[in-house]
């Protein structure tokens, strides 16, 4: 039966297809969805980790028990689980492993862009790249073969274009399989130095013996055509190429990225007149080819930044396309921004009032930092801001222990967030540390998270007290305020800069678009009391704006939280 499918969804297909048992990852834009989805089949185990080292761990021992698993992540998070699969090469597994990881070129919802093709090479571990979602149901099928052939865990990378369009997919049954047997192996699994020494070897052998599947691999296809051109391409690129060229170049479609083929590269090479290099970010294939001795046209001409598109090869190789449909220049610039009613809002309305240096951290209410609020001074990875705040203070001294904080979500505190607030309790830096608990991992689309009380499924599971939790890390001063009062929130920010110890405020309201929250009436616009002092503005709330000179509020985006009336102070903003 065919379907059309989100490239997302078509991974979790191929996980149920291909028999997968337990699946443990951590959301992130825009990998998020392919735990989501596989959620849904009752067959797999499904879970939400606290970070993704975690995820990739589990999924490891799921996998040395004998059981098909699987971990996913974006770019960025592979970082965080980079420890344990440069090791992880070394051992091997048992039943096959796959690595799900969802690289964010043009930085649609991410810091950096990132390129996780380096870290197969980095890791001697195959990677496969998927280029539509059928592939990526076939390439996730194929990739647990591949895993249990090689014995090694496979990296299945996507990309923001793969993962979020949809294309037809053709799905089958379910394979059910037996447990694998376990079999204690201190040489193969116990990573000493004395065995990973022994491993070392294996490791690269494995390589060459995937460079000869490469080499005949149904991954790599050769799509001849006009021999004037031969391209050398993959995932998305591969698109724009066959959209920009038709039949009117020869296309070797890369699957298998890592390793890359050697004698299939130089034969397709010796078939054309020139040869192009066409791929987004890094020059991981370039160069390979330029180590074979192949003169090659690439990132002389394509760019090593943003994502590509049909238009942009079409420039760079001098053709010309058809014009089509364009946006109108004058459409103005929307700019991301805090939603109406987000808890998030006071505090940071707080911060900025009170001119306090801000260490952000990764989630929605990184939005902080954007005008008019501006409350916030760096944001770098997930959990920085704790570890931040500690040098930042230890630095500069008292005069910055008065006037700094730290603000982080519950979700991001859980992630990587409570090392951090380790080593300032144990190291003894005088830091204020806001946790932002919005009561749900909000930025990638509502997951839950060990504090909210849910798992994946929303049913009940454990669920971590945040305030006994920073009591019992060794911080005294712990405690709570509703972000909707203002009042409180001054009140607890000061009060807790000036304490000579470290703290933690935890600014609680849950997010305001939570299905389970009720929202009130909007509130009203008294235009014979506004003076039009646009105090109300400095709130950067999307549902108040300005005509003819007076605040207006819309309604259809108001949900009357009240944090502008208490702004005003002429009594023009009423309930």
């Amino acid at each position: 039966m065919k379907q059309l499918m989100l490239g997302n969804a078509a991974v979790a297909r191929g996980l149920y297809e291909a028999g997968c048992g337990v699946a443990s990852s951590y959301p992130g834009t825009p990998s998020t969805e392919i735990t989501e989805e596989a959620a849904k089949y009752d067959e797999i185990y499904c879970e939400w980790a606290p970070n993704e080292k975690v995820a990739l761990e589990v999924a490891y021992g799921a996998a040395l028990a004998g059981k098909r698993s699987f971990c996913g992540m974006k770019h960025v998070g592979l970082n965080v689980a980079a420890d344990p699969l440069f090791t992880i090469s070394y051992t091997g597994i048992n039943a096959g492993m796959i690595i799900g990881v969802a690289d964010d070129a043009g930085m649609h919802s991410s810091q950096n862009e990132q390129d996780s093709r380096h870290y197969a090479v980095s890791a001697k571990i195959p990677m496969l790249e998927p280029s539509d979602s059928a592939e990526a149901l076939a390439f996730t099928k194929l990739a647990y073969e591949i895993s249990e052939q090689f014995d090694t865990p496979v990296l299945l990378k996507m990309c923001t274009r793969v993962s979020h369009s949809q294309s037809i997919v053709e799905i089958g049954e379910r394979v059910e399989l037996p447990l694998k047997e376990y079999t204690k192996d201190i040489s193969k699994y116990v990573m000493m130095p004395v065995n990973a020494k022994r491993r070392h070897p294996a490791v690269e052998q494995r390589t060459r013996n995937l460079i000869a599947y490469a080499e005949t691999s149904p991954l790599n296809r050769v799509e001849m055509g006009d021999t004037k051109i031969g391209i050398i391409t993959s995932s998305t690129a591969y698109q724009y190429v066959k959209e920009v060229y038709g039949e009117q170049a020869s296309v070797l479609k890369l699957g298998m990225i890592n390793p890359l083929p050697e004698k299939l590269i130089l034969d397709f090479a010796s078939k054309v007149d020139k040869l192009v290099i066409i791929e987004e970010l890094d020059a991981i294939i370039e160069k390979h080819c330029q180590a074979l001795g192949l003169d090659v046209t690439g990132k002389d001409v394509f760019p090593l930044e943003d994502e590509f598109s049909q238009n942009l090869i079409a420039e760079k190789m001098g053709i010309k396309l058809e014009e089509g449909l364009s946006l109108d220049e004058d459409i103005p610039v929307r700019p991301p921004v805090m939603c109406a009613g987000c808890p998030h809002r006071g505090m940071f309305y707080t911060l900025s009032k009170n001119k306090c240096t801000v260490m952000g951290d990764i989630g929605c209410y990184t939005l902080g930092a954007v005008a008019p609020l501006s409350a916030m001074d760096v944001t770098a990875c997930m959990g920085a801001s704790i570890s931040s705040i500690h040098g930042f203070n230890k630095a500069r001294g008292e005069d910055a222990e008065k006037r700094t904080v730290a603000v982080i979500g519950d979700s991001t505190f859980m992630h990587s967030g409570m090392t951090g607030l380790a080593n300032i309790a144990y190291n003894m830096s005088n830091s204020t540390v806001i946790i932002l608990d919005n009561s749900i991992t909000g930025m990638t689309g509502h997951q839950q998270n060990p504090t909210t009380g849910y798992n994946i499924k929303g049913d009940p599971a454990g669920k971590i007290d945040l305030e006994a939790l920073c009591k019992a890390m060794g911080i005294r001063r712990v405690r709570v305020v509703d972000p909707y009062d203002l009042e409180a929130c001054d009140a607890a920010v000061k009060e807790e800069l000036n304490a000579p110890e470290p703290s933690v405020i935890i600014s609680r309201r849950p997010c305001v678009l939570l299905k389970y929250v009720e929202v009130k009436p909007p509130v009203k616009i008294c235009k014979e009391n506004c003076k039009g002092c646009k105090m109300c503005m400095k709130l950067g709330c999307p549902a108040i704006s300005f005509q003819d000179g007076k605040a207006s509020i819309d309604e259809t985006l108001c949900v009357g939280c009240g944090v502008c009336e208490q702004l005003c102070k002429f009594d023009a903003i009423t309930k």
